[in-house]
Parts: structure tokens; sequence; C-alpha cells
């Protein structure tokens, strides 16, 4: 168990082994509410509701901002933003990204405006480096920390000693780079899975029925499930999906009834080495893909 809280100014990573002494400006922002939300929003979304991936935002944010200190400790602007690079994020993470045009980056920037006075008191402009299509430290926490809750065998500590931090972009040996390629492919496995599939497509399903309703894209997960509980268009097959979610399947064709749901976007980011992104080995799930959720 790690305090969240950082009440002794410091926060060790249980993933990491990494700790962190914290600055006055990360304390303040632990008490924001923007950034304590994120104890409540699951890293994996509606997924968390089928599959052991449950650990929240908050966990894989100060998983970043371990990392991020360990590479770069100096680095205070790219450690606030560590910290709050994921504070845009909706109810349920990814869930219903999209739909009614709701975008975790936009709502990011808004709910970092309203943190800057905090930010211009300790002197910090937060930025996030990274390089398009390429891995940062964002990535290896989020693939690092979903493999351990799906039971592979992870290394953290041989992991982080053999990456670095190369102008936003993660560089590391190859033999780091093709354990991090086999994390990577057995993520989009993850993602693609059958039971991901039904909760996160049947819970965008049910979701275009409550957009309209007030402060959607501030809740808490909690929040969020209650809306739909209680909502007369979802609040019953909501319900019986909590009870018992094997009641739906996935088949690869239309279906009467059936609820469609497109994977368009896989997360294969590869680590640098030597200067050259890294080649992902190994097969990955078709994408495009449609598949569509029955009930058995």
């Amino acid at each position: 168990m790690s305090d969240t809280l950082a009440l002794d100014g410091t926060y060790r990573d249980p993933l990491w082994g990494v700790t962190v002494v914290l600055t006055p400006l990360e304390r303040e922002l632990l008490r924001s509410w923007w950034v304590r939300r994120l104890q409540f929003v699951a890293h994996a979304g509606a997924a968390a509701a089928v599959t052991t991936q449950s650990y929240s935002r908050l966990e894989h944010s100060l998983g970043v901002l371990a990392l991020t200190a360990h590479v770069a400790p100096d680095d205070h602007a790219a450690r606030a933003g560590a910290l709050l690079h994921d504070v845009g994020h909706l109810p349920l993470s990814h869930t219903f990204e999209g739909l009614g045009g709701l975008d975790h980056h936009e709502l990011g920037r808004h709910r970092r405006a309203e943190l800057r006075p905090v930010l211009d008191r300790h002197g910090v402009v937060p930025v996030e480096p990274r390089r398009p299509g390429l891995m940062t430290l964002d990535h290896l926490d989020s693939y690092a920390r979903s493999a351990r809750v799906r039971g592979r065998a992870v290394a953290p500590a041989e992991l982080l000693a053999g990456c670095s931090r190369l102008d936003g972009a993660v560089a590391c040996s190859p033999a780091t780079a093709e354990a991090l390629s086999a994390l990577v492919v057995d993520e989009a496995w993850s993602q693609s899975s059958p039971a991901n599939v039904v909760a996160t497509g049947l819970v965008r399903d049910w979701s275009a029925a409550v957009l309209d309703e007030p402060g959607v894209p501030a809740m808490t997960d909690d929040e969020f499930w209650t809306l739909l509980l209680t909502h007369p268009v979802t609040g019953a097959e909501v319900a019986e999906f909590r009870r018992d979610p094997g009641a739906w399947t996935v088949v690869e064709h239309p279906a009467p009834g059936a609820v469609l749901h497109r994977t368009t976007r896989l997360y294969v980011d590869p680590p640098e080495v030597d200067g050259t992104p890294w080649r992902i080995t190994g097969e990955l799930p078709p994408v495009p893909a449609e598949r569509w959720i029955v009930r058995r």
C-alpha cells in the first residue's frame, strides 16, 4: 500500500520501487480536486467492471511522476506535467471518448487553466515531453502496470534500468526494447479481448442516452454508474450487466439487436534504440475491426 496523499512529503511507487520527494507544488496539486478526482476514475475504464485492471488514473499518474522524477529529478515542468497529464479524462477514462464531441485533451487544457493560480504561485509551467509515434513515460507506465495486474511476469526494476527519457521518448537497450515490445503486443490483445469489448461497447451504447445530462464530463466513475443506473432509458439493462455481465458475448457478424463496437486504434508506439524506433514484433489484432455484442 502506498499513501497517495503523501502526508509525509514522499510517495513510493509500488510498481517501480521509486521514492519521490514531492515538491511543495506537487503536494498542493495532490490536494486539488482535478488531481484527487483521478482516484475515482479507473485507468481501464468500463473494463474495470469485468477484469482485474481496477487501478485508478491517479495511481497511474503518480507512476508517471515517479518515472519522470527518476530520469529527470530537476525538471519540475515535466514533473508537474506528469502529475497533471490525465486531469482531462472523462468518467471511465477512454470508454466514451469522442461521443458528443468530448475530448479529454481539450478538457485537460481547461482544467489545467483552472489550476493556473497554483502553478503561477510556484513559477512552474507544466509540460508533457513527447514525440509523436514514440513511446513516452506515460506509455511505459501504462504497459507495465497493466501487464502486472494481468499476471504477466514483469521486472520493473530491470525495465527501468534499461530505459531513459530522450527528448520526450523512451530510449532503451535492445533487450529492454524487446521486452517492451512484448508488453505492447500483450496490451493490444487485452484491449481487443471479448471482456473488454463487451464492457466498453455496451457502456458506449448506454452513454449516448445520458451525455446531455448536466455535469457528465466532470463526474467520477461511481457518479456516472449511478446516472446510468437511475436513468429511465438505461437503468434496467445497466443493473442487469452489473449483476451478470456474462449474459453478453461477442460475435464477428451482425445479428438482430446487436451492439456494434469498432476498434479504430491500438496503442503500439515503440521505444527508441540508438535514435531509431524499435520494430514491434509479434502479431497484433486487426485494426480497424468491427464486432457485435449480443445476449447469449
